[in-house]
């Protein structure tokens, strides 16, 4: 910046300094005044000049007084020296001084070399933020020696496993000799797998710690860019610098941007991304070997990665960093409330029970989010009720407390949302409902919150099942009791439809078609989420496929009718406290389930929050995989 600003201040003094000589500047002098001709010649005639000097064209007098004037003569002006001479006036004249041959060349030259200079330095700015005219190729990675990294294992919970497998890097980084007197060779490449937010770059940067290494850190978009060569030269670049901080490790966030299967782009082999792994490929495992140096790279889409990426001698070995379960979210949270001043009734590990399916970053983000509510209500330590208020923000989305409801449409949202919930109680391996609430969020007017017991990894049939009925329940709930029908649960339908379909063409759960796969998926599916399939079989056999399904949907309809039927009690006595409380919690539900009157809330801790602000939470599509919501 210094630089580029002294460049300008230079250009600038010498254009004033140009442009002085062209104009005449040498006349200026301190203290003279420029008079026009007339004047000059009306002085001498009064015999008010003492003294002139002429040099070339220009004149300058003394006044009797001591003053200065200038001005210029015409180019032959013969009466002058007369008048002058008539008066008295001392006579001095000067040669008029040329310029040198320097000065010329320069005046003459410096226009083009200016615009030149301009051209260049623009260029500079665009190709690559000041670091050359031809920085193109250049790495944009990101180093960090060792000394600035400061995150080791010890900031890194929820993934003892993952913890495991990298360990044996920071041991051949801090002793290669180990090793290598052995035979054994390091793995030159460790893929990194796992969700969004599970911690991968935190994993990448602590090995680094650890070993006392540089780390370099770059993302695979980095790479490409409009012009052919660039992402090939910037890889030739980025392990030409790692050479020289070697041993170190290099982190390529992001892969896949730059790693997918060759051959799917349009531009076939000349394609820019192509070259791009082509270059990396052989800097990994190529015709030179690159001792010291270790590539990690991250990517939760290991399935579209080119096969020679994969192959030994590049990424050997493949890490997948999970989502943590209970006793890996309660370290996550350990880690991050380190510097989050807390209440004594703050327990991590009932936080953990009540967040399945969060990753790394999502705790992080609670974490952050209570103390916002924290300070929000001028508290001076975060306690359990802000961590609840954060856990339904996330979950759920905001509250939409100044949304304005009819009374009929808030009386069809308790109907709907208690159908969800008696339901959802008493069908069978159910996971145990949390909360519900009418107060919108998000995008639902209400929503029903159902929390495992623990963390779920495998789902069996008539768990399943259950979940299709207790999504019906809502609008069977609008028809016995409100006797109409809403759009509120379209949401619902999809769900259930689709989960369904997956029992049927995925998952092998019909006596019907059996054990057999209807459909290819282009992508990852879980609990019913909707996905894209490619039809394999015959139209007969999807015919077949249809009125199975609609056998499933038919069925635990009338299921969920029955059980809402024979429980009308139960429904309009969770309705009545939906609509004076808005949010029932588990304690409350218990009650009213056992046929008692339902306690009152909880009183709040806060005396800036409202009433029933604390329990308003239920999820909607944004749930974790293991939450499932309904609204």
């Amino acid at each position: 910046m210094f630089r580029g600003l002294l460049v300008w201040i230079v250009i600038l003094l010498v254009l004033i300094t140009v442009f002085n000589q062209l104009n005449g500047g040498g006349i200026q002098t301190a203290g003279a005044e420029t008079v026009e001709y007339s004047q000059f010649l009306a002085e001498v005639r009064n015999g008010r000049i003492s003294k002139v000097v002429i040099e070339g064209k220009k004149l300058k007098g003394s006044t009797t007084d001591g003053k200065q004037i200038h001005t210029i003569a015409p180019p032959s002006d013969l009466w002058m020296i007369n008048d002058l001479l008539s008066k008295d006036v001392k006579i001095d004249v000067k040669a008029d001084e040329e310029p040198s041959l320097l000065m010329s060349i320069f005046i003459n030259w410096f226009p083009m070399l200016l615009l030149i200079g301009v051209w260049v330095f623009f260029m500079r700015q665009m190709q690559g933020g000041g670091r050359g005219a031809f920085s193109f190729g250049k790495s944009r990675a990101k180093l960090m020696d060792e000394r600035q990294n400061a995150v080791t294992f010890a900031d890194v919970a929820g993934c003892d496993e993952a913890k495991e497998e990298v360990q044996e890097l920071v041991d051949f980084l801090r002793d290669p000799s180990k090793f290598q007197k052995l035979g054994g060779r390091i793995p030159k490449g460790v893929l990194l797998v796992g969700n969004p937010g599970t911690g991968k770059t935190l994993l990448a940067k602590a090995i680094a710690g650890e070993a006392k290494v540089p780390f370099s850190s770059i993302s695979g978009s980095d790479f490409v860019e409009m012009f052919v060569g660039v992402g090939a030269a910037r890889v030739r670049d980025m392990f030409e610098n790692a050479k020289k901080q070697a041993p170190c490790i290099v982190f390529i966030d992001e892969i896949d941007a730059v790693g997918r299967h060759r051959g799917a782009g349009l531009g076939g082999g000349n394609d820019e991304r192509e070259q791009t792994l082509n270059q990396l490929l052989v800097e990994m495992d190529g015709f030179e070997g690159q001792t010291g140096i270790i590539v990690i790279a991250a990517t939760n889409r290991p399935d579209i990665l080119d096969p020679a990426l994969l192959r030994p001698g590049r990424f050997d070995r493949q890490v997948v960093v999970p989502l943590p379960d209970i006793r890996g979210r309660e370290q996550i949270l350990l880690v991050h409330m380190r510097k989050v001043p807390l209440h004594e009734d703050v327990k991590a590990d009932i936080i953990a029970r009540g967040t399945p399916g969060f990753s790394g970053a999502d705790l992080a983000n609670l974490v952050n989010e209570a103390a916002l509510f924290a300070a929000r209500g001028n508290k001076r330590l975060v306690d359990m009720e802000d961590f609840e208020r954060a856990k339904d923000k996330i979950m759920m989305g905001a509250e939409r407390r100044s949304m304005v409801m009819s009374e009929e449409e808030k009386l069809n949202t308790a109907y709907h949302e208690s159908g969800h919930a008696v339901v959802a109680r008493l069908t069978p391996k159910s996971d145990p409902v949390h909360k519900v609430t009418i107060i919108p969020r998000g995008r639902a007017l209400g929503l029903t919150m159902q929390l495992p017991e623990q963390d779920r990894y495998a789902y069996d049939k008539e768990y399943l099942l259950s979940r299709i009925a207790v999504l019906f329940g809502g609008r069977i709930a609008e028809e016995v009791f409100m006797n109409q029908m809403t759009t509120g649960a379209s949401n619902d339908f999809e769900r259930a439809t689709a989960m369904a379909r997956d029992m049927v063409t995925r998952y092998g759960m019909s006596d019907e078609l059996g054990v057999m796969v209807y459909g290819e998926n282009e992508g990852e599916v879980f609990l019913g989420r909707s996905v894209t399939q490619h039809k394999n079989v015959s139209e007969a056999t999807m015919q077949r496929v249809d009125a199975e399904i609609r056998r499933i949907i038919d069925r635990q309809y009338a299921l969920a009718r029955k059980i809402l039927e024979d429980n009308r009690d139960k429904v309009e006595a969770m309705t009545r406290a939906l609509l004076e409380w808005e949010t029932l919690d588990a304690e409350q539900i218990d009650d009213i389930m056992a046929g008692n009157p339902p306690r009152p809330p909880k009183p709040s801790l806060s005396q800036s929050a409202p009433q029933g602000d604390k329990d308003g939470k239920d999820s909607a599509p944004n749930a974790a995989p293991n939450a499932p919501a309904t609204a």
